[in-house]
Order: structure tokens, then sequence, then C-alpha cells
């Protein structure tokens, strides 16, 4: 169950938007995504030294397009919380997993195929309506140009997570996938921080905005590595489904850090995630199972003659 990955990339997740929320006190946004990636790199080039491996891929142009899709898609999400409620910009961006189902089944129809996994569709559908519950967004007329933006950024994190799986399943590795995202990050950190003008490394920090940007490097880089991996190898839809539980542990912290009650409604869509990602866990697990039966068995001694 490879896809359970997404749990752990969720979880991580989390708490590194928890930082990336204290850490708005100590720094701008494009000093953040800069300490991320250098974080990143940092990182995964200690992982290299440690256990080996190489930078060197033959998928350059891969790893461009899913660093500079993905780092328009985060730029863009970060832009719409300053245009939106936090609880609409986040719903808008996490339908990133439905716009996933719509991705997978237009690509079949165009290919003439009719095999597409509706039930797990279903609970990616079932589950985003959890999130609507537990977020209750609103939108009013002028902050259209929000949910635009949000919302665009969504279908671009859809065409992230497409891309990843596809790197995985060209045969590159978690760390150098993460690792190309990263450097695109520090690269788009510096352009954004020459833009105003404020360079983190030449102004004075203070020890929890330092700790802060550490670890909200450190988590997204570790959460990349977990979720690369439920892309790579695991069922895409059932991924995508699990993502949703980064809310519910959000939610969690919210409680607890800021006594941030979702309410009985709230409660109500955190239980409706929770099912139906046990539920779409138990559907591909019985597929699977099911795919495996049908595997006609091969007679060793039939095979030798």
């Amino acid at each position: 169950m490879q896809s359970l990955w997404m749990l752990v990339a969720s979880f991580l997740f989390s708490i590194m938007g928890v930082c990336v929320k204290l850490a708005g006190d100590y720094y701008t946004t494009a000093e953040i995504v800069l300490c991320r990636g250098l974080v990143g790199v940092a990182v995964i080039c200690g992982i290299v030294f440690v256990r080996g491996g190489t930078f060197r891929t033959p998928f350059p142009k891969d790893h461009l397009i899913r660093g500079g899709v993905g780092v328009v898609s985060l730029w863009m999400w970060f832009y719409s919380f300053s245009l939106l409620p936090v609880a609409t910009a986040t719903t808008l961006n996490y339908m990133s997993s439905i716009w996933i189902a719509a991705m997978l089944f237009a690509a079949n129809w165009w290919k003439g195929s009719k095999k597409f996994e509706w039930g797990l569709a279903g609970t990616v559908l079932m589950s985003f309506i959890g999130v609507a519950l537990l977020m209750r967004p609103s939108l009013n007329a002028d902050q259209l140009l929000g949910g635009v933006v949000a919302l665009v950024s969504g279908v671009l994190s859809a065409l992230v997570y497409l891309q990843v799986r596809k790197l995985g399943l060209l045969g590159e590795p978690e760390y150098r996938v993460v690792f190309y995202f990263s450097l695109t990050g520090v690269v788009a950190g510096l352009a954004g921080n020459l833009f105003t003008g404020k360079i983190p490394l030449f102004h004075a920090h203070s020890a929890t905005g330092a700790l802060l940007a550490f670890t909200i490097g450190l988590t997204a880089t570790l959460a990349q590595i977990a979720m690369t991996r439920a892309y790579r190898l695991g069922n895409t839809l059932l991924t995508a489904n699990l993502q949703y539980t980064g809310i519910v542990f959000s939610s969690l912290f919210g409680v607890v850090i800021w006594s941030d009650a979702p309410g009985w409604v709230g409660w109500t869509g955190v239980g409706i995630i929770l099912a139906s990602g046990i539920l779409a866990t138990y559907r591909n697990q019985r597929s699977n199972q099911s795919a495996a039966k049908n595997v006609p068995k091969v007679d060793p001694i039939a095979t030798e003659v």
C-alpha cells in the first residue's frame, strides 16, 4: 500500500503549514520560499553524500516542467491568501484532487479506454464534500480575482502531481525529483527577494524565526519525498484522496495551538474525509486482491519442458 506514504506527507505538510503561518511574523513569502528551497537542497545533498547517488538526470525537461509549474502554483496559492479568507483559498486549492480525477477520465476517454476507477473517483468527491463542510468557504463578488487565482493554483497542482507520477514511472528516484524542485524554489525565491529588495541572509534573524524557517524547509523536503513515493508507486486516485487528510491534521493543530474548534459541522466534515480515505483504501486493496487472483498460475515444471 504505497499510497499510504501520502498520510506521512500530509502530516508533514500540515506541520509545515503551521510553521509558515507562524513564520509570517518574521519573513516575507519570498523569503519563506527561498529558505524552504535552500534547506531542501542542503538536505538532499546530505542524503546523496551519505547514501550515494547522482544528480545527473536523463529527463531535464520533465524536471523543468515539474519545478516551474510547481513554483507558479505555490506562489499563486500564497498570493490567494492575501485576496481570500484562508478557508476559501485552501478549499479551492485542494480541488486539485478533483482535477486529477477529471484529467485521468479525459485521458482515458481520449485514448478510447473504458477503464476508469469510478469508485475511487467517487471517494475523492466525497472527501471534497468533507473539506467543504470543514472549511465552509465563502466568496464575495469582490473576491472573484482571488477565487480564480486559487482555482488555477489547484489546477496547476493537479498537473504537478501527475508530472511527479510520470517522473516516477520513468524511473527517477524520489531524492532527484525533490532536489530539482527545491532548486527551482531557490531560484524563484531569489528572484522574488531581489524584486522586493530584501534578502534574508542580509538582515537580522531571531532564534525563533530561524528555527521556523529551518523546520519549514525540513518538513517540506521530507513531505515531498513521501508524496513523490506515494504518487510513483501507489494508485493515483487513492493517493489524491489521502491528500485530504492534510486538512484534518491542520484542523487538529488549529484546535491545539489556536483553540480554533471547527464546530459540529466541521467535525462532520472531518468524519467524512476519514471515512472516505478508509473506503478508498479498502476498495483499492480489494481491487488489487481481485487482480492478483485473476493472474494465471504458471506450472514451473511445464515452463521447463
